[in-house]
């Protein structure tokens, strides 16, 4: 009897000690979230909007898109010229639209915060710090993206932000000519796409003074200019293979891509010429009428092919 009870005792401790082997379920998604980001860079107020896209808790570390609003933009109006939203949601990205000293970048052109001496590469540096130590962000994938002045912009981190930047797309701008083209000389190839209209009417495609719209003027580089600077930087093939994009909105724009392949570690140079486009966003919000502006092509999805281009580099 003794015997049958000690068993009995065991069996049953046995089965207490039994492993569970069933997988704990993950947490539900998250929704998406968007909140502004107050920041305090060199002893001035900074501020930027973040988006963490659904899922964003079960999506471990995740790449980041700084989306850089053009000359007298805004943070807001940024996310509707060039919504990634869906696309956040779709590949968990991670968007950042900063705001600019007076609505402006210091991008190396006169502009107000050029004058000021605001250091915003620092400003973009230290933005990357935050979202790295704040948010599960790969720091090996950040990109920036930019339409006219952020366009500007981005060139420019792109030069001088390389250790941070894994890749830069260029909308409706170039890069500043008497300063920061001549000392563009990155530690590391950074992969870059050229977007720009053949009549855009604030940003010269030939490049030179710029003097249109009561922008900040400046030098500036043409497209090609641009692209055979960061095809010789990234050591790029020099003859492109050529494109042209279906015609499909009959809207009186077309698209020639030209992509410059087989750089250092793959990096790759692509640039779209947009016949007949404006300072726009190709499918983005017509922000001003086409006729301050121009014409926004519907030929291709800018954000899409941006984030298609990004997603294949890091740094």
């Amino acid at each position: 009897m003794k015997n049958a009870i000690l068993l009995a005792t065991v069996f049953l401790a046995l089965l207490s000690c039994k492993k569970d082997n069933t997988t704990p379920s993950p947490p539900a998604d998250k929704p998406s979230e968007q909140t502004t980001i107050n920041l305090t860079v060199d002893g001035r107020a900074r501020n930027f909007i973040i988006y963490l896209p659904l899922g964003y808790n079960n999506a471990g570390k995740m790449p980041m898109i700084f989306s850089i609003h053009g000359g007298n933009g805004t943070a807001d109006g940024m996310i509707k010229i060039a919504d990634f939203r869906t696309i956040a949601d779709k590949d968990k990205v991670v968007l950042v639209y900063p705001s600019g000293i007076e609505k402006n970048w210091n991008d190396g052109r006169p502009t107000t915060p050029n004058q000021q001496g605001i250091n915003d590469v620092s400003f973009f540096n230290q933005m990357c710090d935050y979202m790295i130590a704040n948010y599960s962000v790969d720091g090996t994938k950040i990109y920036a993206t930019g339409i006219s002045n952020g366009g500007f912009m981005s060139s420019r981190l792109g030069c001088e932000l390389s250790n941070r930047i894994a890749a830069i797309a260029v909308d409706a701008a170039t890069m500043e000519a008497t300063t920061i083209a001549p000392s563009c000389n990155p530690g590391r190839p950074v992969p870059a796409i050229y977007i720009h209209g053949t009549t855009d009417p604030l940003v010269p495609f030939v490049g030179g003074e710029m003097t249109a719209g009561g922008t900040a003027g400046g030098t500036v580089l043409s497209h090609f200019q641009a692209v055979d600077k960061w095809i010789s930087i990234n050591a790029c093939s020099t003859t492109p293979t050529i494109t042209d994009l279906p015609d499909i909105a009959n809207d009186g724009t077309t698209i020639k891509q030209r992509v410059y392949a087989g750089g250092t570690n793959g990096s790759e140079v692509v640039s779209y010429v947009v016949l007949n486009g404006g300072h726009t966003w190709p499918q983005g919000f017509q922000y001003l009428p086409e006729t301050i502006v121009g014409k926004t092509s519907q030929d291709m999805n800018a954000c899409e092919v941006i984030w298609t281009f990004f997603k294949r580099f890091n740094r």
